[in-house]
This record gives C-alpha cells, sequence and structure tokens, in this order.
C-alpha cells in the first residue's frame, strides 16, 4: 500500500533523511520509532507532500505521490493527524470535521465518528479551542475518519493527554485498524505502539536501522535499549 524506498530529504546543508525505506501493507498496522530528532516527523511530513524530498520514491497505491501537490494527497485515501494536532481553534467541532468534505454534509460519516468518539457529539458546537488536549486529538482523527481514508498516520497522538483519555484512543485507533483503514503511527510511548501495532521499523540519524514485528522487539528488549534508550 505504502512504500517508501531510499527516500532523502536535505534542508539547507542538513541531509535529514538518509535514505529510508519502508513499507506499510494493506490493513497493516505499523510504528517508526525512534529518539527526538531522528528524522520521524520529516518522514511522514515527506509522505504528505510538505518537505521537498531530494532523492528516492514514495508510493502509495501505485501511485508516485512526488506526482501531486500536497493539498491533493489527502484525497487520495491518506488521513494525517500532525504533531499539535492541527484542528481550527475557532471553528466547531462540527465546522472542523467537515472542513474537507465536498459538497452538502455526509450525516453517515459524521454519525460513524461520532460512534468512535461520542464526546465529540457531546460538543459538537464548541469552537475547538475549548475542547481538552484529549478531545482535540478525537476531533483530529475523527476529521481524518471523515474522508473515509485507506491509510491513516499519526505522529504522537498520545502526546500531552491525560492518561484516561489514551486508553480511550489508544482503543479507538486499533478498532480503526480492525476495520481495515492501514495505520503508520509515530509514537513516543513505546508501550502504546507495541500494543497498536504488528509491525515496528526504529529509527536513527535519519534511516531505518532495524525492523521486525512487535512480538519480536518484546523479546529483544537490549533492541529497544539499544535505539531508544528504554528498558521494558
Amino acid at each position: 500500500m505504502l512504500s517508501l524506498r531510499d527516500l532523502h530529504v536535505h534542508m539547507g546543508k542538513l541531509h535529514i533523511l538518509q535514505g529510508v525505506t519502508l513499507e506499510v501493507k494493506a490493513g497493516e498496522s505499523a510504528a517508526l520509532l525512534g529518539r527526538n530528532g531522528v528524522g520521524k516527523t520529516t518522514t511522514l511530513r515527506a509522505i504528505m507532500g510538505l518537505v521537498s524530498k531530494t532523492g528516492g520514491t514514495i508510493q502509495f497505491d501505485g501511485l508516485n505521490l512526488s506526482n501531486y501537490p500536497a493539498h491533493e494527497i489527502a484525497g487520495k485515501g491518506i488521513g494525517y493527524v500532525p504533531q499539535g494536532r492541527g484542528i481550527f481553534p475557532g471553528l466547531s467541532v462540527l465546522e472542523n470535521l467537515n472542513i474537507g468534505v465536498k459538497g452538502k454534509r455526509d450525516r453517515d460519516r459524521e454519525d460513524y465518528v461520532f460512534a468512535c468518539f461520542p464526546r465529540l457529539k457531546e460538543r459538537l458546537h464548541q469552537p475547538g479551542n475549548t475542547l481538552s488536549g484529549g478531545e482535540q486529538q478525537m476531533l483530529a482523527i475523527g476529521r481524518c475518519l471523515m474522508m473515509r481514508p485507506r491509510l491513516i498516520i499519526l505522529d504522537e497522538p498520545t502526546e500531552g493527554i491525560m492518561p484516561r483519555l489514551v486508553s480511550q484512543i489508544r482503543r479507538e485507533i486499533h478498532r480503526i485498524n480492525q476495520s481495515g483503514v492501514s495505520i503508520l503511527l509515530v509514537e513516543q510511548n513505546v508501550e502504546t505502539a507495541l500494543k497498536l501495532c504488528s509491525n515496528v521499523f526504529l529509527m536513527e540519524k535519519g534511516a531505518i536501522v532495524h525492523s521486525g514485528t512487535s512480538p519480536e522487539l518484546k523479546a529483544r528488549p537490549e533492541i529497544v535499549h539499544r535505539y531508544l534508550g528504554l528498558t521494558q
């Protein structure tokens, strides 16, 4: 479904991505893990056309995404929830949800989003900036779901969120994946990543340095310690 091959990104004299290669198959959930500053967010932004690649290929369902401007990539079936959520603070929950919907309201899709995140229906006419951090994250994910994506890319979806809401967001991401939507997740919480994702890519200095299944990574804590500085 999503295939990155030898992806390079330069920013000025800095060589940020140095040959990233990874693949997310249809229906799969994959995590991209690594210390801060290794290039995880840049990888996601390159997929979405928000930074220019200087080498390699990015393909989605056989399409070369380099042929499309950033504003068209979401229309190809990719939803993106950036770090910081990117909601419109002055717009209501309902307006945020429908910001990318063309034509008349898709009430069936709205009902699906509200089934995933009932809190959004309770706050339908509240401005986005009055929601808690967890509710804003629900709104950002819900806005993606309105576009009926085949792949959702999530950048730190549990960052700065109250623990009681983290479990709900984690549960809904899992349910979204179980419905057939592929997931590519960047997450500092390794426990969350290993619970949600079947495959894991570890990144260091702008390149993928290890890949495998979540059970394989759980069985090799020395790998987690080496690349993430953590002890399971």
